[in-house]
């Protein structure tokens, strides 16, 4: 009779008990069992899948490993039981993915898109380095029921130089960009009513083409081992088609080292900025002038107990004016913590950090291309900015982020519409009320962000954050062109080894604005600006490990809406291109 698994255990635990009760009683023979084996034993391994953890998280503590201390405790058993040696079973390794070090990209769309980009490098003997990266994007514009020239232009040339050794690594940099822009958001009602041979000839005298270029420099040099921990150079030199000129240098070198437990470090930061307009918005032809030259020191200590970490700081900033203005002297605080409260899946962190935020031109014309040459700059006072969060992981694929903040801004810089023309001949091209200046005033902000992140498998991953924010004003009536809402999300997917896709959608607030004309009995008219959502996607091919086709489509949903005012976007956009990967 066939003997099951659950007998042979009970009968050998009978036998092994046995033989120890016997051990007890002196000169007497255990003697020998043998234990027949039915089928030998072959362990295998099972294939193994390894969940990938999404959520990333900031603090540097989260890396920091716990000392778990193993204690096996093993006692001999009297058994002649000899299995047969384990084989580990085949495991086959996916390919590996070869990386390249150089690529090229070309794509088309409608609207007369060309997206070009090309990054090469190339290592070079001990450590060094060499790379440049060349990218252009234009488009020929065609807004509907836009009449002036809406085309654009974006093209940058960035060139580095640089050394990776054991205790210091090194680079510089050297770029040139050049982009061209119009002022195309004219208001109908400044040509509505004209005969149209009379149109022809205002809209004909108005040339709305604008060309920023920027020059740079840079360097990085980092030191392992040292007191000296690193420190960067820039210097810019910004210029437009209106004789406006602006230079900037920044330097921030950094200072950190250990005493017992505490970690110090001092950060250093001179920003020197000098601008000059040609003019300013009216009829004044003198130039503007500006500049400021801000020095400041961050001494900083951080302290790590078990599960919590708190660094506590201050910053210090000397502001110098070179221009008309007042010296000024500035104090923050530069305080932040964290605590595991149950492990990684929830820490709380909060902090209260202020600046001196340098404001330029150059920052100004890359978060909106249609600001006038006609700007007054000066450096915005970021008091404090206190907040409180939560993040962590809802499960091993999912990360969440929760944070609400209280930030108090001085002379915060805020866009809003130039409006039409003074009232005297021959106007800039800038003064049909398709500009915007930048105007001045100490800001309130509460604001509510909430972020979620999941990784569902290996091949899909997801997004989604928000931001609720509430102004409050101390002269201007409204936080001009500032939403109270943003909302965003992203999805990207595998769809097998050679198809990839992806989409992401954006949620944009009502945002308000003023109207200034003064050949209207009322000049001033505010507006608000409708919300909007703008939807993407794309699609990929990996015909092999070096060539990839790729479709894109913007504004998806064909929305003519309007990021700044009188300004509406092109409407659905689809580029089709290739993207090759290559070394030497």
């Amino acid at each position: 009779m066939k003997i099951n698994f659950q007998y042979k255990v009970a009968i050998l635990v009978v036998l092994l008990a046995t033989q120890i009760s016997f051990s007890q009683k002196k000169d007497e023979n255990i003697g020998t069992e043998v234990v027949n084996v039915v089928k030998p034993y072959t362990p295998t391994i099972s294939d193994a899948f390894k969940v990938k953890e999404t959520p990333s998280l900031d603090d540097e503590d989260n890396s920091k490993k716990e000392n778990i201390q193993y204690n096996i405790f093993s006692f001999p058993v009297a058994s002649t039981f000899a299995p047969a040696k384990g084989k580990a079973a085949g495991v086959e390794n996916g390919a590996k993915e070869k990386l390249f070090n150089n690529y090229a990209t070309l794509a088309a769309g409608n609207y007369g898109t060309i997206n070009a980009e090309l990054f090469v490098t190339q290592p070079l003997e001990n450590g060094d380095y060499v790379g440049a990266l060349l990218r252009h994007l234009s488009s020929q514009g065609s807004i509907k029921n836009v009449e002036l020239d809406n085309k654009f232009s974006n093209s940058s040339l960035d060139v580095t130089y640089g050394s990776k050794a054991k205790n210091m690594s090194w680079n510089g940099d050297i770029g040139y960009q050049r982009q061209t822009y119009n002022w195309y958001g004219i208001d109908p009602v400044l040509y509505e009513g004209l005969a149209p041979a009379d149109k022809d000839l205002f809209l004909n005298g108005i040339d709305p083409k604008q060309t920023y270029q920027n020059i740079y420099l840079g360097g990085r040099l980092a030191v392992n081992e040292s007191i000296f921990k690193e420190a960067t150079i820039r210097f810019n030199h910004f210029s437009d088609s209106y004789a406006s000129s602006e230079n900037r240098f920044v330097a921030k070198p950094s200072l950190q080292f250990d005493v017992m437990d505490v970690k110090l470090k001092t950060d250093f930061v001179l920003d020197y900025l000098n601008g000059t307009f040609q003019k300013d918005y009216f009829v004044t032809t003198d130039a503007i002038k500006y500049g400021f030259t801000n020095v400041g020191v961050k001494p900083s200590f951080q302290i790590n107990k078990e599960d919590l970490s708190v660094n506590v700081g201050a910053s210090f900033f000397y502001s110098v004016s070179t221009a008309p203005g007042q010296n000024k002297f500035f104090v923050y605080p530069n305080i932040t913590a964290s605590y595991k409260v149950v492990g990684d899946l929830m820490i709380a962190y909060g902090g209260a950090e202020g600046t001196l935020k340098q404001n330029t031109y150059h920052d100004f014309v890359d978060e909106n291309f249609f600001v006038s040459p006609t700007l007054t700059v000066a450096p915005t006072d970021q008091k404090f900015d206190i907040y409180l969060g939560l993040k962590g992981k809802l499960a091993n694929t999912i990360g969440y982020n929760i944070r609400g903040s209280l930030m108090d801004e001085n002379n915060k810089a805020l866009f809003k519409s130039n409006g039409d023309y003074p009232p005297y001949a021959n106007p800039s091209n800038y003064e049909y009320g398709n500009s915007f200046g930048v105007v001045y005033d100490n800001v309130k902000t509460v604001s509510f962000f909430g972020e979620l992140k999941a990784d569902f498998s290996k091949n899909v991953t997801f997004g989604i954050n928000g931001t609720l924010s509430s102004y409050t004003m101390n002269n201007e009536a409204q936080a001009w062109n500032l939403p109270a809402i943003k909302l965003s999300s992203t999805i990207d997917f595998n769809v097998t080894p050679k198809w990839y896709a992806g989409a992401n959608v954006f949620f944009v607030g009502s945002r308000n604005d003023q109207y200034i004309n003064m050949s209207l009995p009322q000049p001033v008219t505010d507006v608000k600006l409708d919300s909007y959502f703008d939807l993407n996607a794309h699609v990929g091919y990996k015909h092999n490990e070096r060539l990839t086709f790729f479709l894109k489509g913007n504004n998806l949903a064909n929305q003519n809406y309007q990021k700044w005012m009188n300004y509406p976007v092109q409407g659905l956009q689809a580029v089709l291109g290739a993207n090759y990967k290559f070394d030497f």
